[in-house]
């Protein structure tokens, strides 16, 4: 535990209370911290929620697998953000998709009636953990919306458009994999090379390994 006071710390949610509260709580066994190894799953979908928990290190997916058993990854959330703090005081406070590590993960928990004590005691504390949950419920809310609404073509330009900005280049360098992707906008592999290789020959775009060049798109909207 001790190794993890500075990280604790550094959480703005955690921060409110003060070093002498989470040491505290650490002693007692309030606060409890578990390893996840990269790629482990963290929660599945349907499970209940018992528990706010702190990224104390590392990232988490929320990925929903479809009917054609495609995988989305809705949303990512890194160091420092809060899982379970929109469900546990629901009617039915259970995972709705399946949270993965997606990479080496630390996270700091909190049973439920723990934490009620915290709200009680430590106002600020309260107003933060109510920011917290509210801005994680219109992020999960519009990035369902964002993918459900989509093709995968639509889907596909608005992420290059996206790196072309980024990048400030028409030809861009994907940082990531073809695969993971896929897996961002929730379709197979092999439907997103189909639809990369049908926008090359409309001269869309062209492509060579990770390297896009969406010349051909923007001039067709000019």
């Amino acid at each position: 535990m001790e190794n993890y006071m500075n990280v604790a710390l550094q959480s703005t949610l955690l921060s409110s209370l003060g070093e002498e509260t989470i040491r505290a709580r650490m002693k007692e066994g309030r606060f409890t911290i578990r390893h996840y190894d990269k790629e482990q799953v963290v929660h599945f979908a349907d499970e209940v929620c018992t528990k706010m928990e702190i990224i104390l290190e590392g990232k988490v997916s929320v990925e929903r697998i479809d009917e054609e058993g495609n995988l989305m990854v809705i949303a990512e959330f890194p160091q420092d953000e809060i899982l379970g703090g929109n469900l546990l005081f629901s009617q039915n406070p259970r995972y709705p998709m399946t949270i993965t590590a997606k990479a080496d993960t630390v996270i700091l928990n909190i049973e439920k009636e723990y934490l009620f004590d915290l709200f009680f005691d430590c106002p600020a504390f309260l107003r933060i953990y109510l920011a917290y949950i509210s801005d994680h419920a219109v992020v999960l809310g519009d990035r369902i919306k964002h993918y459900v609404s989509r093709t995968i073509r639509e889907s596909v330009i608005h992420f290059l458009e996206y790196e072309s900005k980024c990048q400030g280049a028409d030809c861009v360098t994907l940082p990531m994999t073809k695969k993971a992707l896929a897996e961002k906008i929730g379709v197979q592999r092999t439907s997103l090379s189909r639809e990369l290789d049908r926008m090359r020959k409309e001269g869309l775009i062209d492509f060579e390994g990770r390297t896009v060049c969406i010349t051909g798109l923007k001039n067709r909207k000019r």
